[in-house]
């Protein structure tokens, strides 16, 4: 796998090459680039697919600065800058980044889509949102809930990945998942230092800034999501001067594990009509 040295460290990630349009996914917290397997397999011919494995507790390589949401925010900028990629379409499901990434550094950005994502005041989200929050303040709150996760018999429920999927993800991938947190005691310090430095605020004044992001925009939502609101889909397709709306059936918050096939389909159009 590629790696880029970046202001604050090493960073791992997928590139497919090619030609074709160049289409940035980015993931959400214990995830690595994996959580893309489905749609990059469903995309590859004829785009160029870029999936970073960010600072969020599934990374390999300790930070040499503790991370924070606003320094990946900087990051993913530093990230498409140092590449040289321009006209990107900016993809990320889960968490928000890309919305403060979108307002602040969009002019390497052709497009955004925003996946069943953090938005407006529904941060950190749902209940798996504020458990992480616990546990990043509790002492040894962080190896509690790495072998919480890791318990086969609870992965599926509302706690835990049974709030992002309808269906089963792999145990080979949720392993992985878990690896770093599990063996690293310096993933698990850069995991801690971000979950204890989330500004409340960061994602509202994310949406004041998506109101001049004059360029155009796919918010599709998981109408079955029980960590995102329905209506928070809505209102940042609405905000978006750009922005369009879709929704979709038969999953919940991780579209590409659970619907890989329509969500390629759509960011395929997009790119194409967009």
């Amino acid at each position: 796998m590629p790696e880029i040295q970046l202001s604050a460290g090493t960073v791992e990630y997928e590139d497919t090459g090619g030609e074709g349009p160049v289409v940035v996914l980015l993931h959400g917290l214990v995830h690595d680039a994996s959580v893309w397997r489905k749609v990059i397999a469903e995309m590859r011919d004829g785009h160029r697919l870029l999936a970073p494995t960010l600072p969020y507790g599934s990374h390999r390589r300790a930070m040499t600065r503790p991370p924070t949401p606003d320094l990946v925010n900087e990051l993913i900028a530093e990230f498409l800058e140092r590449l040289d990629l321009r006209d990107v379409t900016l993809v990320e499901s889960d968490c928000g980044r890309a919305q403060t990434v979108a307002a602040r550094h969009p002019e390497r950005l052709a497009r955004l889509v925003l996946i069943s994502c953090e938005a407006f005041d529904n941060y950190p989200p749902g209940l798996p949102g504020k458990m992480i929050g616990a546990a990043c303040r509790i002492p040894g709150g962080i190896p509690l809930m790495v072998r919480a996760l890791g318990w086969k018999p609870l992965r599926g429920l509302p706690v835990g990945l049974g709030a992002l999927t309808k269906r089963p993800v792999p145990d080979e991938i949720v392993d992985r998942w878990l690896r770093p947190l599990r063996t690293d005691p310096a993933i698990r310090r850069d995991f801690r230092h971000y979950g204890t430095h989330v500004r409340r605020t960061e994602l509202l004044e994310a949406a004041q800034g998506l109101r001049y992001f004059d360029r155009p925009a796919l918010v599709v939502w998981a109408v079955e999501d029980r960590m995102m609101p329905r209506e928070h889909g809505r209102r940042l397709a609405a905000l978006l001067p750009g922005g369009r709306l879709a929704e979709i059936r038969d999953t919940r918050t991780l579209i590409a594990e659970d619907r890989p096939e329509r969500l390629a389909s759509l960011l395929r159009w997009f790119v194409a009509e967009g």
